[in-house]
């Protein structure tokens, strides 16, 4: 006879946020997950940065993992997510689809095979409510390639005036807001007559949803430490 397995209990930090619902959508269409906002097996954090501090507080007091999807975070956030990884596993994504992490991989596989000689740019859409730009998810992309190349990201953002020349191994940003449009991105390598471009088409934040379980399974079983959504597509 099959042993039963209990569902992953999960809690949640604003669960009436429009990831919070799409996340208990997400859960009740799959019975390996339950929603318990007291007494969590792990923790998912899709708010607002002011909150991280608290969140990763709960979580370490809990001694749960952290699945920290919240965007705009500053750099200020990455010393409290290296702390809190000392004594629980913690996972940090500006993007939790799968495709989106898949895209990175191809990204970095592009910018490392066709190099220097063919310029980058990224350029993104969102909901006219969106209050950062870069997207974290154009950040993610841009890392990607700048990784591929091997050196750190040398952006480009939110281009203006005149007499403006491109910088040797940078990579441009521009950000569309608008209407409800719930992601879009498209990265694009630009070489001597050609074009190659990767591309996401994100329909409704059900896949971000369905990808933060996907990587709240994987994060259930982790040590403490940092992880990526790059270790979760690594682990399928």
């Amino acid at each position: 006879m099959a042993e039963t397995v209990s569902p992953l209990r999960i809690s949640l930090t604003a669960p009436e946020g429009k990831m919070g619902k799409a996340l208990a959508l997400a859960i009740a269409e799959d019975p390996r997950f339950v929603i318990d906002l007291d007494n969590g097996q792990l923790l998912i954090d899709f708010s607002v940065p002011a909150a991280l501090e608290a969140s990763l507080a709960k979580a370490v007091a809990a001694k749960v993992p952290i699945l920290i999807g919240t965007t705009g975070l500053g750099a200020q956030a990455d010393a409290a997510l290296a702390e809190a990884a000392k004594s629980v596993a913690v996972l940090r994504s500006a993007n939790t689809s799968l495709g989106v992490a898949v895209l990175a991989e191809l990204v970095e596989r592009a910018a490392k095979v066709l190099g220097a000689g063919w310029d980058i740019e990224i350029a993104e859409a969102h909901h006219r409510g969106k209050a950062d730009a870069p997207s974290g998810t154009a950040l993610i992309l841009g890392q990607a390639a700048a990784a591929g190349r091997g050196h750190q990201l040398n952006a480009e953002a939110g281009r203006d005036g005149t007499g403006l020349e491109r910088g040797d191994g940078a990579i441009g940003f521009a950000s569309l807001r608008g209407g409800t449009i719930a992601g879009d991105h498209d990265v694009m390598f630009l070489g001597p007559d050609e074009r190659l471009i990767l591309s996401h088409r994100a329909e409704s934040r059900m896949i971000f949803a369905r990808g933060a379980l996907a990587a709240a399974r994987f994060l259930a079983a982790r040590k403490p430490g940092l992880y990526s959504m790059s270790d979760v597509v690594g682990a399928l």
